[in-house]
């Protein structure tokens, strides 16, 4: 039954854009304050990002990472969810527009609109070395993986297949790390009974890194581990050398040409266009420039979350674009919004930063807590653990853990289904 409050017709408008971590956990953490909620987005899913990588290389399922928004809140009666695509902001007279023409007020507006990846001024590279933030992208890099292995058992050409079978990943990052991992086991693996003209394990995976070291977010030893854990099981890890072009045909790097036919973008990101649609100030990557208290400058009825934006912690270090920063984020926006309700000033913001864990192949990984670091198989362990307790559900956990044990068990992928219909790579 719903309280009088929320019958109300003049309860507080609270409009949340984004249904990713930081603008879901607004959401939830609302529960029982006196509002109406409006969760606005472009999909209908809350997606768990840290997966992904692992539906991109036929591990898990788009199901067992993906919750449909509005059987999320199906029991929240003072929630509305609305599936469309927001196009800016009136601020001046505290409107959402939409892309349709559409427009929708509010009393407190929460910016929860994620990021992109972004080509450092080379967008016209997308086509050819796609990013990894959404499921259509997850899908479109399993097509293009699994793909490249089934044309190449039909290639005579030996130049042709040997492009056929090279995955460049470009960029070093917790996401690159994971994906040439999984790429390298996938070939070595998974599917080297199942092809009869290749052998899969001369497939190469090389990491392109223009920084000087893999992980850069982790400390010295661990980075040097997770490079050392990647090149025994047959990754090619270039560091210090910068992707100069991305084609149909490859890549160049550090003036070298490299013929390939399955790249992947793992370089960098770029924010929403929040910031344009506030005509507020922004850094390099168009991350909004927030007060402490994760309030636009100029706007205090406008709270904006996770990679939209840019806030350093209590050390002065950018807060990480991570999923547990941006829930504490959602719970602190949340906890302002019903303090402002009872008459009180909400307080700024404080990162509390649980540890960087990234897997580097089966059974390995490197967890970083600050004073405690790990790394190999307790790692891997507590990284499984870790990713299965934040799933949303008792059903997405055990297929999880059960798609998990049945990979490491008997090095079988059971999503590794091509969908789209096109057989050929790289479209």
């Amino acid at each position: 039954m719903n309280s009088p409050a929320l019958d109300r017709k003049d309860a507080h408008c609270v409009v949340i854009v984004g249904a990713g971590f930081g603008g879901l956990e607004c959401a939830l953490r609302l529960k029982g304050a006196p509002v109406k909620i409006t969760l606005i987005d472009r999909r209908n899913h809350h997606l768990f990002q840290p997966l992904l990588y692992q539906v991109a290389t036929a591990s898990l399922a788009t199901s067992e990472i993906a919750w449909p928004v509005r059987h999320l809140m199906r029991d929240r009666s003072e929630v509305t969810t609305l599936f469309a695509t927001v196009s800016g902001v009136d601020a001046d007279n505290k409107r959402v527009l939409f892309e349709d023409g559409d427009t929708l007020p509010y009393d407190t507006l929460v910016l929860a609109t994620g990021a992109r990846h972004a080509y450092f001024g080379h967008d016209e590279w997308e086509p050819f070395a796609p990013g990894l933030k959404t499921l259509e992208d997850a899908t479109t890099l399993r097509r293009r993986i699994l793909v490249a292995f089934e044309r190449a058992e039909r290639e005579t050409d030996p130049e042709k297949r040997a492009a056929l079978l090279t995955f460049v990943i470009i960029g070093a990052g917790p996401t690159g790390v994971e994906l040439a991992g999984t790429i390298a086991e996938l070939a070595r693996d998974t599917l080297r009974p199942e092809f009869r003209n290749i052998d899969t394990r001369q497939a190469r995976v090389v990491l392109i890194e223009a920084g000087p070291r893999v992980l850069a977010g982790f400390a010295d030893d661990l980075s040097a581990y997770a490079q050392a854990s990647l090149e025994s099981i047959g990754v090619e890890v270039m560091l210090g050398q910068a992707v100069t072009e991305c084609s149909a045909d490859g890549v160049i790097y550090d003036g070298k040409r490299l013929q390939a036919r399955t790249l992947i973008w793992a370089a960098g990101v770029r924010a929403s266009p929040a910031a344009e649609w506030l005509h507020a100030a922004a850094d390099r990557a168009g991350r909004l420039q927030v007060l402490p208290d994760l309030t636009v400058p100029g706007h205090p009825d406008i709270f904006a979350v996770g990679d939209t934006i840019a806030i350093a912690d209590r050390e002065g270090k950018p807060v990480p674009g991570i999923a547990p920063a941006a829930k504490q984020q959602g719970r602190h926006v949340a906890a302002s919004i019903k303090a402002r309700l009872s008459g009180q000033t909400s307080m700024p913001f404080r990162y509390s930063h649980a540890g960087s864990l990234a897997q580097i192949g089966k059974r390995k990984a490197v967890i970083d807590f600050g004073t405690i670091k790990l790394r190999g198989t307790l790692a891997w362990w507590i990284w499984g653990i870790a990713h299965i307790y934040f799933l949303i559900g008792l059903r997405n956990r055990l297929a999880v853990a059960i798609s998990w044990l049945w990979s490491h068990a008997r090095n079988q992928r059971a999503a590794r289904l091509i969908t789209q219909g096109s057989s050929k790579v790289g479209r």
